[in-house]
Order: C-alpha cells, then sequence, then structure tokens
C-alpha cells in the first residue's frame, strides 16, 4: 500500500509541501513578490532541512497522529491498517478482515452504510459527534482513496479519520441540559401563573387550552383568565406579552393580578385599558403587551369589549356566521398617550366566542389577516362543547408540540337552553316611575315573581327584603328612571336595581338615633354577595345574589 500518497490527504499536509516548495524558488526570481522563510536563510552547509512529506514514511507518520485512523479497502471493507491512537482506544484489530467484524464499533456506530456511499460515490462524508462504545465522541470523516501502484494490492478503499470531541460534545451537552432547565423554569412559571381552574358562570359555558412553544422557541407571555363579577356579569381577558422567557412570564404574572384587581371595581372595559396602560409603563418601560377585556352581561345578550393592540374576537351565530370585533383597537399597552373606548357585539342563546393570540394565527410567509380568515373558516364549522371547539380550532390552525410559539386560546358559549333547563333561567323586569307608592308596588311584584318561580318560603322572604331596600335606597339617593330586575338561574337568584344617578352606595355604620344607612348593611348582611357599578348611560345599578339550594342527589 502506498501510504505516501494518502498521507497527503492528512490535514496541514498541503500547507507544509506549499512551504517546502517555497524553499527551491530559484535565487534570480527571490525579489519577485516573493519572500522566502527566515529558516532557509540560515541554512549553512553544515545542516540539514527537514526531510520532503514525500520522504517520510506515512506509516510512521500516521501512528504518531492523536487522532484515531483507519484504511479500509474493496466492498467488504477489509481493514488495511489502523493507527497506534486507534488501537489504544479499541485495542488490536486484525488485518485483512472484513469491518463488520474486525471493526465492531464502527458497525456499533452505523458508520458501515456510510463507508458503502463513500465507496459508491466517490465522495468523502463527515458525521459529527457520535459516541462510540469507549464512551468517548468522535467526529469521524470518511474520505475515498485509490491503491496506486506499489501498493500490491490494486483497487479502491476509505480512510477514516476520527477527531476526539468528548469535550466539545459534554459542553453541549451542559449547555442543552441548562437551556432545557431554563424553559422548564419559565414554563412551569408560566403555567402556574395561569388560572388552574377556570371559573363558570351560570350563563356561559368556558374552555381554554395554553400550548407553549416548540423545545427550539423560549416560552412567552401568553395568559388567559374568567372573572365573576357578580349580578350574573363575567369577565374574560386575553394578553400577550412581547418577547420570551422568564422575563416575559413575570410581566405577564403581574399584568393578570393587575387585571383582577381592576375587574373587581367593576369598571367598563376601556377604562380597566386604561389603567393596565399606566401600569404596564411602570413594571417595565422596554416591555410592552397587547389584551383584549370583554364583559359580559345575560340581561343584554352582548359582548362589551376593549382592546390594546390584541387580535379581534371571533363570534359564531347559531345558524354559523362568524363575524369579527374588530373595531375599536388602541396600541398594545405599554405605550401610553391613547384614551382606549369600549364596542360591544351580540352574543345571544347559542353563539360562541373565541379570544386568541397570535400564535394560532401567524405564519411566516404568510399575511396575518389570511391566519384569520382561516380560524373564521375553522370555527364556522366547529361545533360541541367549548373543550371541543377548542381542540378543533388548533389541531386546524396546525400547532403541533413543535410549535415555533405560544398558543392561547378561550372559547366561550352563551347555550341555547330549552325544555325543563330553560325554567331555571328566567327574567323579570319593573319599571319603577317613583313616588310613595314605588315601594309597596316593587314589593308586591318581587313577591309574585319569586311564587311563580316556586321559591320556597324563607328565600322568597329574603329576596323580597332585599328589593325592598335596594329600591327604598334608590327612592332617597338616586333620580329616574329606576328599573328593579330580578334575574334566576341555577345556581343564584339576583335582584338588581338601576337609576340615573351615578354615585355608588357604600356600606357605612348607622348611629342609633339614624332614620337613614341601614339598607345597604341589611342587604350586605342577607346576601351571599352585593356590590354596584356605573352604567354607560351615566347611572348606577346596585345588586345582591342569592345561593340557591342544591337539588337533592345534585
Amino acid at each position: 500500500m502506498n501510504f505516501t500518497r494518502w498521507s497527503a490527504r492528512l490535514p496541514g499536509t498541503q500547507r507544509r509541501a506549499a512551504a517546502r516548495t517555497e524553499h527551491t524558488v530559484p535565487p534570480d526570481r527571490r525579489g519577485e513578490g516573493s519572500v522566502p522563510a527566515a529558516r532557509a536563510e540560515r541554512l549553512t552547509d553544515g545542516e540539514r532541512s527537514a526531510p520532503a512529506v514525500d520522504e517520510l514514511r506515512a506509516r510512521e507518520v500516521l501512528d504518531h497522529v492523536p487522532s484515531l485512523v483507519a484504511l479500509v479497502h474493496g466492498p467488504d471493507h477489509r481493514v488495511a491498517y489502523v493507527n497506534g491512537a486507534y488501537r489504544a482506544a479499541f485495542g488490536d484489530r486484525p488485518l485483512d478482515a472484513p469491518a463488520r467484524g474486525a471493526l465492531p464499533e464502527l458497525d456499533a456506530l452505523g458508520l458501515l452504510p456510510l463507508l458503502d456511499q463513500v465507496l459508491r460515490s466517490g465522495k468523502p462524508r463527515t458525521v459529527k459527534s457520535r459516541k462510540a462504545p469507549d464512551g468517548r465522541s468522535y467526529t469521524f470523516t470518511c474520505t475515498p482513496v485509490t491503491e496506486g501502484e506499489g501498493g500490491g494490492r490494486g483497487g479502491r478503499g476509505v480512510l477514516v479519520f476520527a477527531t476526539d470531541v468528548t469535550d466539545h460534545a459534554e459542553a453541549a451537552a451542559r449547555l442543552r441540559a441548562s437551556e432545557r432547565r431554563q424553559r422548564e423554569t419559565a414554563v412551569t412559571l408560566q403555567r402556574s401563573l395561569l388560572p388552574q381552574k377556570l371559573e363558570q358562570p351560570d350563563d356561559l359555558r368556558i374552555a381554554a387550552t395554553y400550548h407553549p412553544g416548540g423545545t427550539e422557541a423560549a416560552v412567552g407571555g401568553d395568559w388567559y383568565d374568567v372573572i365573576t363579577l357578580g349580578g350574573g356579569r363575567t369577565a374574560l381577558v386575553i394578553g400577550d406579552v412581547m418577547g420570551r422567557g422568564v422575563r416575559a412570564a413575570a410581566v405577564m404574572g403581574q399584568l393578570r393580578t393587575a387585571v383582577r384587581a381592576y375587574a373587581r371595581l367593576d369598571l367598563p372595559p376601556h377604562e380597566v385599558l386604561q389603567l393596565l396602560d399606566g401600569l404596564a409603563t411602570e413594571i417595565d418601560a422596554n416591555q410592552i403587551a397587547t389584551c383584549a377585556y370583554a364583559v359580559h352581561d345575560p340581561n343584554e345578550g352582548r359582548l362589551v369589549y376593549a382592546s390594546a393592540g390584541h387580535l379581534p374576537i371571533l363570534v359564531r351565530d347559531e345558524d354559523g356566521t362568524v363575524r369579527r370585533a374588530d373595531e375599536p383597537t388602541g396600541p398594545p399597552l405599554g405605550t401610553g398617550g391613547w384614551i382606549h373606548a369600549s364596542g360591544s357585539i351580540p352574543l345571544g342563546p347559542g353563539s360562541t366566542a373565541v379570544l386568541y393570540t397570535d400564535g394560532l394565527v401567524e405564519r411566516r410567509n404568510e399575511d396575518l389577516d389570511e391566519g384569520i380568515a382561516a380560524l373564521e373558516r375553522a370555527l364556522a364549522g366547529a361545533t360541541g362543547t367549548p373543550q371541543v371547539v377548542c381542540d378543533r380550532l388548533v389541531r386546524s390552525a396546525g400547532v403541533t408540540p413543535d410549535h415555533d410559539d405560544d398558543v392561547a386560546v378561550l372559547v366561550l358559549q352563551h347555550p341555547a337552553r330549552t325544555g325543563p333547563e330553560s325554567e331555571l333561567f328566567r327574567n323579570a323586569a319593573l319599571e319603577l316611575l317613583g313616588g310613595v307608592e314605588a315601594a309597596p308596588r316593587a314589593r308586591a311584584f318581587a313577591s309574585g315573581v319569586l311564587t311563580s318561580w316556586r321559591f320556597p318560603p324563607d328565600l322568597h322572604d329574603l329576596g323580597v327584603l332585599a328589593a325592598s331596600e335596594l329600591v327604598a335606597n334608590s327612592l332617597q339617593h338616586g333620580t329616574p328612571p329606576m328599573r328593579l330586575r330580578l334575574r334566576r338561574t341555577d345556581r343564584r337568584l339576583i335582584v338588581e336595581v338601576t337609576d340615573g344617578d351615578d354615585h355608588l352606595p357604600r356600606r357605612r355604620r348607622a348611629e342609633p338615633g339614624d332614620e337613614s344607612g341601614r339598607g345597604i348593611a341589611i342587604v350586605a348582611t342577607i346576601a351571599s354577595n352585593w356590590g354596584s357599578r356605573r352604567t354607560p348611560g351615566g347611572g348606577k345599578a346596585v345588586w345582591c345574589e342569592f345561593a340557591l339550594p342544591k337539588p337533592a342527589g345534585a
């Protein structure tokens, strides 16, 4: 075998050959753009120059190379040579034996098919960082060679050159493990900040899903929430903090907590976003977030919402028609200087609404409107429970475990109730004109309605008392127009009085000599919950609710 020819393929050989050639430049050409090697200028007659590569014995060179070198020839890859480093790593190997039996380590690494490919194509191939049976990691380069004159054998072979990259592989593994731990920390934080169990209002059926981005993508700041406001009303929130990692998840947690606090004030959606906008700037001036905040009132049959740079809410009617809640939309939270506004979209019985983040509809090289249009088509044909709709929308969008962005979806349905179930959901309202006859008229109305709804005597009396006190408070402190509204669900009785004055009542301690100030205290004592809010028309609504006893066997 002529190892001298193959040794020219080893790293650095061509560079050394070029340096040797440089020393042989004729003296009369030395000044023509070339600089002779310094060591050549210092040679004396008594000194001998280093031997040229062609003069070296290739076996001696390869035996001293620290990398693993093996030479195989023929279609069954018979072993022609292994160097000292190879023998030190895997032991002595029999020569002229097929590689499948003589080099089991290459077989274990799956390199024998690669040798076949190199032999057929005549092109070198490299596989990076393969862990060998000795526990070390190597990068293998397989180069085709042709046995020339003097080889004594003739034919074609493959030179296997393996470099030990164990340190690099271990460092890369440590880095991957660190990144994996950081991502797991961010995902754990993200999931812990999301609702562990969604609140289920009386009048809505709600489901949500969250899919973190794939293992190559850092977790983002997507979030959603459902907040029962009392009086039968429900707030629904979805948002997305720009950026990724633990920081984005932490900002998301602060915003979600703030939304729940502001929601307890029972403010209109645009006022909630106005407060959030200022808070987002204080949390981190470099972080911005999008958010959509909506409120559902079963008495109105509409979804009132405000959007801070978020994607439009989609509503599917009972007949399958899908509409977008496009306007109004303000800039994202954290930008400041914008007055948000509220809009509304019908959400009657049988309707389904979807709130989502951009990971569901945004794709590379595709317009965002195309993604939203595709979601509309998927929603038009999606029926079933909210959880079924959630799953279908996620599948239709092609979201997989390797998806490159976080996805959050919130689906709510306003069921169309018929038959016996519809008897559990009733409404009754009375317009109050004011005057001394308003209070007794309200008591008579409440008593008749609660009797027709077959309430037990004790709950009937509490409901009439609450209606009487709320109406009396409105007559004394409010202004027309006034209305008494009674609503029952399968879980509670709600009594609500509205009037034209926007001054909200508060509970206070009445002194023994006071002739007023006890109405709200009485209502707060007998009811399960009570509250008040300003209405869009400039007035207010004061409400209380009573939990209904669970049916036997429920």
